[in-house]
């Protein structure tokens, strides 16, 4: 059984930048947001379901999730977000499942990073992980940050943030914590540091 390490933080916070740092040092990495993304690709397997849901006007052109549309809409009907998140959440557990048993059959390695950015807000995968490492920023570089790369108004970001747990709440749960305001090259060492750190937990664990 693999040791498995959750790895979250807010929108903005800068969660893929550490993951893809724990990758460097050949650690398995299983991100729900782009197994997310794979299922309302175009053809994803969550597609007919959002379909019949939602309806057509949800569905890009090459048949994806219209994720702009689908944004406006939960904003709008927050209701609608348990409705989405009834088709999306059960396909991501069963897809996290299956890589964690896969990486488990490989045994070449003693811990998994797994990405989850509301791994606060779901009690099914708090139960899931053994250690939680939070990556921290202020809100006001949250917002700057999600403007810049999403496009989004302030507005947009800040009514994602209410969304989400509070900084607050990420830090009284946290295990670890990843500071990032400042520049990335300051991820790197933090990262080393703490895949040394899983890997003698795992150790000692296993």
């Amino acid at each position: 059984m693999s040791y498995i390490v959750g790895l979250t933080g807010g929108i903005g916070s800068g969660k893929s930048a550490v993951a893809d740092l724990f990758a460097t040092h050949q650690v398995p990495v299983i991100d729900t947001d782009a197994i997310a993304h794979a299922l309302t690709a175009a053809s994803g397997a969550a597609m007919p379901s959002v379909r019949a849901v939602f309806g057509e006007h949800m569905v890009t052109p090459d048949g994806a999730l219209d994720r702009a549309a689908m944004r406006a809409h939960v904003f709008a009907q927050p209701e609608e977000r348990k409705r989405l998140e009834a088709i999306l959440h059960p396909l991501i557990r069963a897809e996290v499942e299956r890589r964690i048993s896969a990486e488990n059959s490989r045994n070449n390695h003693l811990y998994t990073v797994l990405v989850v950015p509301l791994l606060i807000e779901s009690g099914t995968y708090r139960q899931r992980v053994q250690r939680i490492a939070v990556v921290d920023c202020s809100e006001a570089t949250q917002i700057c940050r999600v403007m810049a790369r999403n496009g989004l108004s302030q507005d947009e970001v800040e009514r994602i943030l209410q969304a989400q747990a509070t900084r607050a709440e990420r830090l009284a749960v946290a295990d670890d914590i990843i500071e990032n305001d400042g520049q990335l090259a300051a991820l790197a060492p933090q990262v080393a540091h703490l895949h040394q750190k899983y890997l003698e937990l795992a150790h000692h664990a296993g």
